[in-house]
């Protein structure tokens, strides 16, 4: 076989082969980024209740049922009359007023129960690195991470802003939590012409500024 032929058919191979492997690693950093910015939009969501949030639960006409005042336990669950534990975090306050009348049917016929949050307490955000006042940061509304970074005295003179990044645990579908990095570039959030823009923190956020 000709040498130049051999080499010219290997060349060829090569080139496959990289373009291959190229087409693949891009696809799956488009998914990547893909998912990133899907996670950063879906960020504003209605508030979650959490350990140490307070509650005021109220069942229409019924003073003994009605419990005003009543703290979600590290473990996120309620403990109510007739019904027991019920499992508070994770789930809006309508999400539990719906739950908590489901299983008072059991004992009372078309309950109305309403539940509003009287102390938020579970809603904290952590921002790290180069800013003024760096620490774990426990506030009472969602706030975007413009508001977080003013809450932690905005940036050193040392600090790499277009480097920023949110650190988040998402959980996945069989239950198990992964770890994702948001890119929060402060020209763009700023500007508003970045494609995630400044968006809210969930509760247990880590902004880090290099």
């Amino acid at each position: 076989m000709n040498p130049r032929t051999m080499f010219g058919v290997k060349t060829v191979h090569v080139v496959v082969i990289t373009a291959l492997l190229g087409s693949v690693v891009g696809c799956i950093a488009s998914s990547r980024d893909r998912d990133i910015v899907e996670e950063a939009g879906n960020s504003q969501k209605d508030f979650l209740l959490g350990p140490e949030d307070v509650l005021d639960i109220v069942v229409w006409k019924n003073d003994e049922l009605t419990q005003k005042g009543m703290v979600v336990r590290p473990d996120g669950k309620i403990s109510l009359p007739l019904i027991g534990e019920v499992m508070a975090g994770g789930l809006t306050s309508n999400q539990l007023a719906s739950q908590i009348a489901s299983r008072l049917k059991e004992f009372k016929e078309r309950p109305t129960v309403t539940v509003s949050v009287k102390e938020v307490n579970s809603y904290y955000v952590y921002v790290l690195g180069e800013v003024g006042k760096p620490g774990k940061y426990q506030l009472k509304s969602h706030a975007t991470v413009l508001q977080a970074l003013a809450v932690a005295n905005g940036f050193t003179v040392y600090a790499a802003k277009n480097r920023m990044q949110v650190i988040r645990n998402v959980q996945t579908e069989d239950g198990t939590l992964r770890e994702i990095r948001i890119p929060a570039r402060y020209d763009d959030l700023i500007s508003g012409r970045g494609e995630i823009g400044n968006f809210f923190l969930k509760t247990g956020d880590v902004v880090v500024v290099p």
